[in-house]
């Protein structure tokens, strides 16, 4: 077996950082190697961690996700995913998480805390991480 993608997932909201959690673990390809509350303790954690991927989210306290693209490619060559509800037609929010170094971006279905996660946008989400890392996806 091909080593794991590791994941580090960055979100405010304790029960999505664990609905995004039970998804990444329930593929066996990846794991978690971090979670962070916000931008900066994310990258306090980038000292101690590799991950591979990093799914971001954009509104948090302390550092929101903006901020800590401007601070997170001198810290990592991570593949970032922005994973938020601020990911939607008309919000500028997207376009500006791209321009500082966002990999990719998909949308939270249903709000900041998105308990619909896995059946709404889980697959796109894995395709995502999978397209990230040069995976072929999931049909």
């Amino acid at each position: 077996m091909e080593q794991k993608c590791k994941i580090m997932i960055v979100d405010d909201a304790a029960l999505m950082r664990m609905v995004i959690k039970k998804l990444i673990q329930e593929d066996k390809r990846l794991s978690i190697c971090g979670m962070a509350q916000n931008g900066a303790e994310a990258l306090k954690l980038l000292g101690d961690h590799t991950p591979d991927v990093i799914l971001l989210d954009l509104e948090m306290p302390q550092m929101d996700g903006l901020s800590f693209l401007r601070h997170a490619r001198d810290k990592t060559k991570a593949k970032i995913i922005v994973l938020s509800s601020r990911i939607s037609a008309g919000d500028t929010a997207a376009s500006e998480a791209v321009r500082l170094g966002a990999d990719s971006t998909v949308p939270k279905p249903s709000g900041s805390v998105s308990f619909d996660l896995k059946q709404k946008v889980g697959k796109r989400l894995l395709n995502t991480i999978y397209e990230q890392v040069g995976w072929d996806l999931i049909p």
